[in-house]
């Protein structure tokens, strides 16, 4: 497929990445020369320097033979201009815009992005992405990462196993012996900086990070058997009010009445304009670093501290900070992948970060077949997908053992019928199934062929 990427920042160049990995036909633009010599440095994608709106540079970059477009600049304005001259001279089939400005997003101007004003096809909003993540991991407490698939009937957690997990050392096959009723599948585990597709001989180890597959009223059992005993938080302090921070209050008070939250925000006119677009959540103007700010807002009596602000560092030493006062759990949004390795070293328990947060949005659209969701694990070292068994699937009729899925690939979930089932080699796909798998990014392509619609169905 041939993709213009927009925009050579963290997000642009992780996309970049991902597909060039994938053998996919990448050019990027940027107009910062630095950025893309690093591009041309590390990448193997066609990169030119300048506005990523030029008509002119668009048509260098191969627009007129362009599948898709992502535009993921600085700018909002930038990525709109995109995406309309993509359309209008190009005719580019798909648009993937970035758009931070919130006041582009208002339900009083949906009429702004339709096809005969502004023909973007999907508008990535960030900040309201990151909230959304970090809301799922509030469910469950312990997890460092929590996505619901196929409209909210499977959950995939991502957890570290304690040293006191019941279940360390046991081979992965004798688990469903152990927990008969228990649909949980083991998808992944990273040890040290190892991350392997386990097999029934493969078993858990103290430190490990592990995702799994697991139905939503299960998830507390399945917690439970690996150790985590965390009860959900019912306070909980968000230390930054920008937009991120926002957004997460305004999940807190209409889908979790139950929870007191607090915001801490530095910025008096900021924490003014918090104040006002919330109900019942308490804002504090004031540095999360202060501990006087932190005292006022009990933080000891706190289970939870969440930490949004647009500076990492400032959002890791808050966190640390609040936790040393005897807040229980920390989560922070860390942009920076460099300080990802010193996270549990640091004791940080959940690490939110942007960057993967958009790609697997933007991933979502660059997939073919039947592939409703795709979310990256681990820096995009494995994807998480969706998929759809269609009629003329390859798949269909076929079991587990005898659908001849390519290596790097292991299925967690099949959906049917609104029933969760736990997958063996026996399981037989049929149409309509919701297939949750993980897959190595070498076998993503493979995965594509497998979900994708035959000629012969038309």
């Amino acid at each position: 497929m041939k993709i213009i990427v927009c925009g050579a920042g963290q997000v642009g160049f992780n996309i970049a990445r991902h597909l060039s990995d994938q053998q996919h036909d990448v050019t990027v633009i940027d107009r910062s020369g630095d950025l893309i010599r690093k591009i041309q440095d590390s990448l193997d994608v066609q990169a030119i320097e300048g506005y990523a709106s030029d008509p002119a540079l668009l048509d260098q970059a191969g627009a007129e033979d362009a599948e898709l477009l992502i535009a993921v600049t600085w700018s909002d304005e930038v990525n709109m201009i995109a995406c309309q001259v993509a359309d209008t001279l190009f005719q580019v089939p798909t648009k993937i815009a970035r758009v931070r400005n919130q006041a582009y997003l208002q339900p009083a101007y949906s009429d702004l992005f339709t096809r005969d004003s502004m023909p973007i096809d999907v508008i990535i909003s960030p900040e309201r992405e990151v909230a959304e993540a970090i809301f799922r991991r509030l469910e469950v407490p312990g997890a460092f990462d929590m996505i619901a698939l196929a409209e909210g009937a499977v959950r995939v957690v991502g957890v570290m196993l304690p040293e006191d997990c019941p279940i360390l050392l046991t081979p992965l096959r004798h688990l469903t012996e152990l927990f008969p009723s228990l649909s949980m599948r083991t998808l992944a585990i990273r040890r040290e900086e190892r991350i392997f597709l386990p097999t029934g001989d493969d078993h858990f180890e103290a430190g490990d990070s592990v995702y799994f597959t697991v139905p939503p009223d299960s998830v507390a059992r399945a917690m439970d058997t690996l150790g985590h005993k965390e009860q959900e938080a019912r306070r909980i302090i968000i230390a930054g009010g920008g937009n991120v921070g926002l957004f997460l209050a305004q999940m807190i008070e209409d889908r979790a009445p139950y929870v007191n939250a607090k915001v801490i925000e530095k910025d008096e006119d900021r924490a003014g304009a918090v104040a006002d677009a919330l109900d019942r959540t308490v804002v504090l103007h004031g540095d999360a670093l202060d501990m006087d700010i932190l005292r006022e807002a009990n933080v000891r009596a706190t289970e939870t501290i969440v930490t949004t602000a647009n500076d990492d560092e400032t959002n890791i030493l808050s966190a640390l900070l609040a936790k040393r006062q005897g807040c229980d759990r920390a989560i922070a949004l860390v942009n920076n992948p460099v300080y990802s390795p010193l996270v549990g070293s640091l004791g940080l328990d959940v690490v939110v970060d942007p960057r993967e947060t958009t790609v697997s949005r933007v991933l979502q659209h660059v997939r073919k077949g039947r592939i409703r969701a795709v979310q990256s694990l681990w820096g995009g070292a494995v994807e998480v997908l969706d998929t759809e068994v269609m009629e003329t699937s390859p798949l269909a009729g076929k079991t587990v053992e005898t659908g001849k899925l390519p290596d790097g690939v292991i299925v967690g979930a099949v959906v049917r019928d609104g029933r969760v089932l736990a997958p063996d080699p026996d399981t037989e796909f049929q149409a309509h199934d919701r297939v949750i798998m993980l897959a190595e990014p070498k076998a993503v392509s493979k995965v594509e062929q497998l979900f994708s619609v035959r000629l012969e169905f038309f």
